[in-house]
C-alpha cells in the first residue's frame, strides 16, 4: 500500500485520552509456522522493528501476532497452509503483559485435526471466546483491496473491527453463516431433485431473519460513531479541503428481512442460493459525496485508508480500555523518509502502545527512531530471528 499522502497532520488528529501502555506481548516463539522452522524473541512495550529481505520472514512474525489477536491470519485464511512445508504442525506461544500479570497464550494447528488455543495453559473450548483479549490493528500493503475490492472484503474489514470489540455480534455472525449454508444447501437439494418444501424453508427462513436483523441493527450502531471519526481523520489529513464518507448499503435498510426473504423465494430457488441478507452488505467510500472507488485519485485513497486504520484504533482503544497493538507491515517502502517520519511520530505519542514493525532497510529504522528510548530491531533472514 502506497501512504505517500497529505500525513502532515495526522499526529495532531489523534485526541485520546493519557494512558500507559498496559497490554503488551513480551516473548514470542514461532515453530514451524510459514517459513520460520523456530524463532523465539523478547519484545519491548514499544517499538520492536523486523528488518530484513523481501521473502525473509518479517511478515510472519506479525501474522503470528495477528493469530494471537485474532486466531488467524491476516493473510491466509487456510490454517494448515501457514503450516511449514512438510511438516506436521506449527505452534505460536505468546507472553502478554496485562496490567502487570503474564499471560500466557498458545496456539497450534496439526495438518490432520482442529486448530487449539490455551489461556493460561486452560483449552478454549470456543475460539471466539480469545477474540477480543488482544485487540489489534493491522496497517499492511493488501489494504488498498479494501477500497478497490468487491464487496466481501469490505463487510470483512467491517466484521473484523466490531468482531474483537463484541463477542455476541462474532456468535451471531458464525451461527448466520451456519445458517446460510444450511439455507443453500437445501436450496440445490430442491433444485437437484425438482421438489419443494416450503416448511423446509421457513425454519431457516427464521433463523437467517432473527440473526440478519441482529447483525443489522449492530453494524448500523457501529458505523454511526466510525464514520464520525473517519471523516474527522481524514479532513485533517486533507485541511479540510473535502469530507469523507462511508454509505452503509444493505437490502435490509428499511426492511424485514423475513418479508424479503419471502417474496424472494422463487428467486432464490431459481438462483439455487439465497440472494437476500446481510452476507450480501456493502460500504461506499466516499469522498464529498462522490464514489472513492470509481473517481477518487491516488492521493484521496491513500489519505482514505489511513484515516479508517486511525479510526479503526481509536474507536478499538475507547471500547477496550487499552491500547491495541498496532502492526505495520512494509508500508514505509512507499513512504518518503519524511512521511515515514511523520508516522512513526504520530504513533510514538501517547495514545499508542505496543508497536511492530517490518521494513527493509535497518538504517532507515535506527535513523527514524534515533529519539525513541525503547526500540528494539530484529534482523530476519532466511526464516531466523536474531535481536541485534
Amino acid at each position: 500500500m502506497d501512504l505517500s499522502s497529505e500525513t502532515d497532520t495526522i499526529s495532531h488528529s489523534l485526541h485520546l485520552p493519557d494512558n500507559r501502555i498496559d497490554v503488551y506481548l513480551k516473548q514470542l516463539s514461532l515453530v514451524n509456522f510459514k517459513n520460520v522452522a523456530g524463532a523465539e524473541m523478547s519484545l519491548g512495550a514499544k517499538f520492536n522493528c523486523f528488518v530484513g529481505n523481501n521473502g525473509s520472514g518479517k511478515t510472519t512474525v506479525l501474522d503470528a501476532v495477528h493469530y494471537l489477536s485474532v486466531c488467524k491470519s491476516f493473510l491466509n485464511p487456510n490454517d494448515t497452509q501457514n503450516i511449514r512445508r512438510q511438516e506436521p504442525f506449527l505452534v505460536i506461544n505468546g507472553t502478554f503483559e496485562n496490567d502487570g500479570e503474564e499471560v500466557l497464550v498458545y496456539c497450534a494447528v496439526k495438518q490432520e485435526g482442529k486448530k487449539q488455543f490455551k489461556r493460561n495453559r486452560k483449552e478454549y473450548k470456543r475460539l471466539l471466546d480469545h477474540v477480543g483479549r488482544f485487540p489489534s490493528v493491522v496497517i499492511a500493503p493488501t489494504d488498498s483491496d479494501i477500497i478497490n475490492g468487491g464487496s466481501e472484503l469490505r463487510r470483512k474489514f467491517l466484521d473484523a473491527i466490531i468482531s474483537q470489540l463484541d463477542r455476541e455480534y462474532l456468535e451471531n455472525l458464525l451461527r448466520y453463516n451456519k445458517a446460510l449454508q444450511h439455507r443453500n444447501t437445501l436450496l440445490k437439494q430442491f433444485a437437484d431433485s425438482h421438489s419443494f418444501s416450503a416448511e423446509s424453508l421457513d425454519v431457516w427462513d427464521f433463523q437467517l431473519a432473527q440473526l440478519g436483523q441482529s447483525i443489522h441493527r449492530r453494524r448500523n450502531e457501529f458505523l454511526e460513531a466510525y464514520i464520525t471519526e473517519f471523516d474527522r481523520y481524514y479532513r485533517q489529513m486533507s485541511g479540510d479541503a473535502e469530507h469523507a464518507g462511508l454509505v452503509y448499503e444493505s437490502q435490509l435498510n428499511g426492511h424485514d428481512m423475513l418479508e424479503l426473504l419471502t417474496r424472494g423465494r422463487d428467486r432464490d430457488r431459481a438462483a439455487t442460493y439465497t440472494t437476500i441478507g446481510i452476507h450480501k452488505d456493502d460500504l461506499e467510500l466516499t469522498i464529498s459525496g462522490h464514489s472513492l472507488k470509481r473517481f477518487g485519485s491516488q492521493g484521496q485513497q491513500k489519505t482514505a485508508l489511513v484515516a479508517l486504520k486511525l479510526a479503526q484504533f481509536h474507536v478499538m482503544r475507547k471500547k477496550c480500555g487499552f491500547a491495541p497493538l498496532l502492526l505495520l507491515d512494509d508500508i514505509f517502502d512507499k513512504l518518503d523518509d519524511s512521511r515515514v517520519g511523520q508516522l512513526l511520530k504520530m504513533v510514538g505519542e501517547e495514545g499508542f502502545g505496543q508497536i511492530l514493525i517490518t521494513d527493509t532497510h535497518p538504517e532507515r529504522v535506527a535513523s527514524l527512531l534515533k529519539d525513541e528510548t525503547d526500540v528494539r530491531v530484529f534482523r530476519v533472514s532466511g526464516g531466523e530471528v536474531v535481536a541485534s
